[in-house]
């Protein structure tokens, strides 16, 4: 479809033979630089400019896939699917020393709390203790003979 023209299949069927269209009087100046483009016999660009389209498309399809058949391609890519890999590796070991280092502090914090909360019951304890010892030692006073 030309850019600044009609679709041909839009145009209606003119009854004016075609051979008049291309003569070099009708494709003067009086026409733009567009219409002659359409006035040109279309046996001579169509099968170019395929031609060239298709050269074009198979040298760009050789270009683009020829990296990757290219072993240095090859290896350089693997080489960073393996730094890529061994980044989520090293991502997950430390997400999970982390969670190690995490449940330990907790741990420790428990440890401190019960052992906190059985030093207070142990005072408590001694403190009775000595509360009783204070009592038991009048106790006796009949067994001094």
């Amino acid at each position: 479809m030309p850019l600044f023209g009609k679709d041909k299949k839009d145009e209606p069927v003119q009854p004016t033979p075609s051979p008049a269209r291309n003569s070099t009087s009708t494709s003067g100046s009086k026409h733009g630089l567009f219409s002659r483009r359409r006035g040109s016999s279309p046996d001579v660009s169509p099968p170019s400019s395929p031609a060239r389209s298709s050269t074009r498309s198979s040298g760009l399809h050789n270009v683009l896939h020829r990296n990757k058949e290219d072993p240095s391609i090859t290896s350089a890519r693997q080489r960073v699917f393996q730094a890529e890999a061994a980044e989520r590796e090293a991502d997950r070991a430390l997400a999970s020393a982390r969670a190690a280092v995490r449940d330990a502090r907790e741990h420790v914090r428990n440890l401190e709390a019960e052992a906190a909360e059985e030093a207070r019951l142990a005072k408590i304890k001694q403190g009775q203790a000595a509360d009783i010892s204070k009592r038991a030692q009048p106790l006796g006073r009949h067994d001094k003979t």
